[in-house]
């Protein structure tokens, strides 16, 4: 058999962005829209910034989707992938183990206080959610309650895209086409702090809204496996912030009604909120805790399901059918594991949660002209995450903040009428004040 001809581009596809265009499906992305949407044609990246091909820079304000906590190329995470390429780049984890995989499951469980004790790895957020969910319908088989297969998510709740985590997703852009093929989960109200009645604090609203999760369990927790949140902050459904004291009531209907509790911690965790894992601030532990995004420091896909032991030990037997068979080609990847122990390390010798909180105060000040203007609603700020509210926006208010945001040299991605910040945390004075002032100056241009 004669080899194919070699694929050879068009003449009048010439830049980097073109020959994308030509050849990408990029996600989460109206390809329509291109290219009259600009599309950022990336060189190089380090700390904060981003170099286009074309020269240009601009400040990465959301950490590429959440996932560069330290920025771009840190040295540290470099050079400890560098070493473990000289060593060792993946062995399946089947029978087999590594260094790398072991250090960072005791360590991950150690900052539990070793509540939660064993660690199960797959590639990205989704597939966490996934392994989470099938472990909590698996476990209550082996505990004779078969008929628990169904789950709970709040109002605004995101997930992932594969199909079990879209179940337990609550944005319809991203279920609406896919809802035949869905396990579809009850949906309570969630305990967003913008819904305080007159006289209510978010403490107030956290206690009301969590009536209606009593209820449901009431009636239903025999057929219900768990409940899924993002503690503290659901990102995608526009930056929802609701108090601690809504964790610590999920706790106590959970355990009241025997229904498992998943924390998915994917964009919150890794001291995105102020605290290593969010659940911290309510000062209780999940069934299953998912991590992903930036706890590899945004350089490789990883994610991991955090269990309690107790919840472990049901799997044991000699039978393989008792097994949690779930598997992934790359679970626990030996050089994702080295940069995600390279992240912890940076984290604690350094304390960067600590000067975090000197960080968000300078920032959280510089941003303060925003606060101020008429149009804006509901400014906030958690840890390292800003987010705002903008009255009478467009319906095409997040592509218009896009496009204008890189002309001031910023990369964001509004959603819908929420415009927020998250960026990296080793961020210099200087790079505070140029993100502040860059963004301050991008709102007064969009809402003029």
């Amino acid at each position: 058999m004669s080899s194919p001809a070699p694929v050879r581009l068009a003449k009048s596809v010439s830049s980097w962005s073109e020959r994308s265009l030509a050849a990408v499906w990029h996600p989460c992305s109206q390809m329509q829209w291109h290219p009259d949407l600009p599309l950022v044609s990336i060189k190089r990246a380090e700390g904060p910034w981003l170099f286009g091909h074309d020269g240009a820079r601009y400040f990465d304000a959301i950490g590429s989707w959440w996932v560069c906590l330290l920025g771009h190329r840190h040295p540290a995470v470099v050079q400890a992938l560098r070493e473990q390429l000289g060593e060792l780049d993946h062995v399946m984890l089947a029978g087999l183990t590594h260094e790398p995989v072991v250090e960072l499951s005791e360590r991950l469980s150690q900052k539990t206080g070793n509540v939660l004790g064993h660690a199960f790895y797959g590639s990205d957020g989704a597939s966490a959610v996934e392994i989470a969910i099938k472990m909590s319908a698996h476990a209550w088989q082996h505990r004779g309650h078969a008929k628990k297969q169904s789950f709970v998510c709040l109002a605004g709740g995101y997930h992932g895209e594969t199909l079990g985590a879209l179940g337990v997703t609550d944005l319809a852009g991203f279920r609406q086409p896919y809802e035949g093929l869905l396990h579809p989960a009850y949906v309570v109200p969630n305990a967003d702090a913008r819904q305080a009645l007159p006289g209510e604090d978010a403490r107030a609203v956290a206690q009301r809204q969590a009536q209606h999760l009593e209820a449901l369990l009431e009636r239903c927790a025999d057929r219900i496996a768990a409940i899924v949140t993002e503690p503290l902050v659901q990102c995608a459904g526009g930056m929802i912030f609701y108090d601690p004291e809504y964790l610590r009531q999920v706790r106590a209907l959970c355990d009241r009604y025997c229904v498992h509790w998943i924390a998915d911690e994917i964009a919150v965790g890794c001291g995105r909120t102020g605290t290593f894992f969010a659940c911290e601030q309510a000062g209780v532990w999940p069934d299953f805790l998912c991590l992903s995004k930036g706890i590899s420091g945004g350089v490789l896909p990883l994610s991991i399901v955090l269990s309690r032991d107790e919840l472990y030990r049901l799997f044991l037997d000699e039978s393989v059918s008792k097994a949690f068979l779930h598997s992934h080609s790359f679970s626990g990847n030996a050089l994702a594991c080295r940069a995600a122990l390279a992240v912890l390390d940076v984290l604690d010798h350094d304390r960067v949660l600590a000067t975090n909180r000197l960080r968000a105060i300078r920032l959280s000040a510089r941003l303060q002209p925003i606060f101020e203007h008429a149009r804006v609603r509901h400014f906030r700020q958690l840890g390292m995450i800003w987010a705002w509210d903008v009255a009478d926006a467009p319906a095409d208010f997040s592509r218009r903040v896009y496009r204008v945001a890189l002309r001031h040299q910023l990369l964001l991605r509004p959603i819908g009428n929420t415009v927020y910040l998250m960026p990296p945390y080793l961020l210099s004075d200087a790079d505070i004040d140029t993100l502040g002032d860059s963004v301050v100056a991008l709102m007064r241009e969009v809402l003029r």
